[in-house]
């Protein structure tokens, strides 16, 4: 279930039961055995729940609850077929079923911290995580982990404090909260809490634990907005459910002058910036996994940490776990997306096909992805990634606005629209789109292709100092990939650096053995001006670059 529909039943409640949802007059039928699940037992003759030290004290409703999630082990239980089991025909909110779940939590010595017995699917529903069960009577075969098949994090943008008497600060702040979530749903990959729910509950009073908790939520932003005359401070922290770990918090001082650009322009820069975040987070989530737990959504967010590494090793790894991603769910657009432009760079970055086939597989791919889904970003984002490489730049233009019509946020396709301009003969067109990529993620694990593409532009520009700035502070990242290196050899060349760029040949060489100017002329293949290709092929050479 969509957990924006889930956190709205805290508002509004249980719907009662109508013609295709009847109520059920009995409790569902119960096993005659006893299921035994870790050191527990669930003995229906005597309706008791017993530990290896003897029986648990337990409510009769909460006692039906674990026996639910006992017979379904091996999937999730939702809290629609919950509520229907366990209140039957009844109008209940999702307090109760909150409180059912805290009780049997308690029983096994669990928590909503811990999860180690009851786990918690967020926006969905609840599992009793696998364990040996006594009623078995012959083994059974393993059953795949339950696994968020497409699905990703659930944020709750909680009412940002204004405190003080301002009544302006409280204005600010109630824009902010709105336009926050507009964009952040501009992600179709995250879920958003509604404004309704998470207004109401954040307003509680309750602990913040229980408050996500009850909104389904895996994530939760919260903020304040100060005045100070006409200056204005927004702070904002993005934290785990589990722990309570905040893992990402800012700070962004303004000038009051017009209050709609104001909420818009710290909307959309707090939405990049917590969407790159919480990619992060994902991929760290992932790799914690044991294998046998990956679902499709875990496997896309490994690739997608394998291919920020830019290595060869790194590329191939992720088309693989792409691939092993979309086994799992072939209706998946994001694999498909992520597939194809690992398929391009590799063309460009790692020595892979250059010819038509390749380009047309990769093709098929983003075009399957746009299919899938066209209201996300980040698949017309790969078409037109996939398009600048086949020289259609116009197509690829029209892709790259698209996405960035559907997501303004989203920083790769700024970026890579601006690549597309500096490709098609238009660098001085192309800078604004590199200024906007680095202000809305300036600690994207691509931010050293923002910086790196940027150069190129300056250099076929005329501007060598800009081409310099930008190629030393695209090198200084850590997972820079080598081109970053050769155009700052090339552009501190045409500056008349000549030492310079050429003890900076070493560092090229070593990131990639054997670079010379015939290889590279190999990989630029999409750049349309032959002009612009020998500028940049001349600084090489200038250097000592064979």
């Amino acid at each position: 279930m969509d957990s924006r529909v889930v956190a709205d039943k805290v508002i509004t409640g249980r719907t009662p039961a109508s013609p295709g949802n009847p109520p059920k007059a009995d409790a569902p039928n119960k096993p005659t055995e006893a299921i035994r699940f870790g050191r527990f037992e669930l003995d229906f003759d005597r309706y008791e729940l017993r530990s290896d030290d003897g029986p648990v004290a337990l409510e009769p409703r909460t006692f039906d609850l674990l026996a639910l999630l006992a017979r379904n082990r091996g999937r999730t239980v939702t809290r629609d077929e919950i509520f229907r089991e366990i209140w039957p025909g009844r109008f209940v909110s999702d307090a109760a079923l909150s409180s059912q779940i805290r009780s049997a939590r308690k029983a096994l010595g669990d928590n909503g911290t811990r999860q180690a017995i009851i786990a918690t699917v967020h926006g969905r529903g609840f599992r009793l995580r696998n364990m040996a069960l006594a009623s078995d009577a012959t083994p059974q075969p393993p059953r795949a982990p339950d696994q968020r098949d497409v699905p990703a994090p659930c944020v709750a943008v909680l009412p940002c404090d204004a405190p003080g008497d301002d009544g302006r600060a409280a204005v600010i702040a109630g824009g902010l909260n709105e336009d926050l979530i507009n964009a952040l749903s501009r992600n179709r990959w995250m879920h958003i809490v509604s404004r309704n729910a998470a207004f109401a509950l954040g307003r509680s009073g309750e602990p913040l634990d229980e408050i996500l908790h009850r909104l389904g939520a895996d994530y939760a932003v919260t903020g304040s907005v100060r005045l100070a005359g006409d200056r204005v401070r927004l702070t904002v922290q993005l934290t785990e459910t589990i722990g309570l770990r905040c893992i990402w918090s800012d700070r962004f001082d303004r000038r009051l002058r017009d209050i709609f650009e104001l909420q818009d322009e710290l909307s959309g820069l707090v939405a990049a910036r917590i969407a790159n975040q919480l990619g992060v987070s994902e991929q760290k989530r992932a790799a914690r996994l044991r294998p046998a737990s990956l679902g499709a959504w875990e496997l896309y967010q490994l690739g997608t940490a394998e291919f920020y590494r830019f290595t060869v090793a790194g590329n191939r790894r992720c088309q693989d776990l792409m691939r092993q991603s979309l086994d799992r769910a072939p209706d998946f657009a994001e694999p498909y997306a992520r597939l194809a432009y690992a398929m391009v760079l590799e063309s460009v970055y790692f020595e892979g096909p250059t010819d038509e086939a390749h380009l047309d597989d990769a093709l098929q791919l983003a075009e399957r992805a746009v299919a899938l889904d066209d209201q996300e970003a980040n698949t017309f984002f790969a078409l037109g990634r996939v398009q600048l490489a086949r020289g259609e730049y116009g197509r690829a233009i029209d892709a790259l606005e698209t996405a960035l019509d559907l997501n303004p946020c989203h920083a790769l396709s700024h970026c890579g629209l601006g690549d597309t301009l500096v490709a098609d003969n238009r660098p001085a067109t192309a800078l604004p789109s590199f200024e906007r990529a680095l202000a809305l993620s300036p600690h994207d694990p691509f931010r050293w292709a923002f910086m790196s593409y940027r150069s190129l532009a300056h250099m076929f520009l005329g501007d060598h100092a800009a081409a310099v700035h930008w190629a030393r502070s695209a090198v200084l990242v850590p997972n820079a990939h080598y081109w970053a290196r050769a155009k700052l050899v090339s552009s501190l060349a045409q500056s008349g650096d000549r030492a310079a760029a050429r003890a900076n040949i070493p560092a090229l060489m070593r990131a990639r053995p054997g670079f010379s100017c015939d290889f590279a002329r190999s990989r630029l293949f999409f750049v349309r001006d032959p002009e612009h290709l020998e500028l940049f092929l001349g600084g090489l050479r200038s250097a000592g670059v064979p």
